[in-house]
């Protein structure tokens, strides 16, 4: 069994800084890219940043030069580190990671539980 658990949301001032962790547990044989994306209410669920196995990053135009997706492979943790948050990244934000486990032939997209964003004007 894989499990992704996110932790690390609550309430900010516009302009303050959060960091979200999102941890994979499990039979894990390997894992690719790992995400974040986040669901603002009444809204679809929107891509916001990925980061490769081997570091490489890219974000969602809206979030780019504030926040910075990092990971930790021995781990099995990807972070978002979120600074000068406006009210518009209000949302639930989920982690998610492709990756193999044990006994599966092919990889798959694993997702957490999702974790509150507010962020107050």
């Amino acid at each position: 069994q894989v499990q992704l658990v996110e932790s690390g949301g609550g309430l900010r001032q516009a302009g303050g800084s959060l960091r979200l962790s999102c941890s994979a547990s499990g039979s894990i044989v390997n894992i690719y890219d790992m995400c974040w994306y986040r669901q603002a209410p009444g809204k679809q669920r929107e891509f916001v940043a990925r980061v490769t196995s081997g570091g490489s990053t890219n974000y969602a135009d809206s979030v780019k030069g504030r926040f910075t997706i990092s990971r930790d492979n021995a781990k099995n943790t990807v972070d978002l580190q979120m600074n000068r948050l406006r009210p518009e990244d209000t949302g639930v934000y989920y982690c998610n990671a492709d990756l193999i486990a044990v006994g599966s032939p092919l990889s798959y997209i694993y997702w957490g539980q999702g974790t509150q964003v507010t962020v107050s004007s």
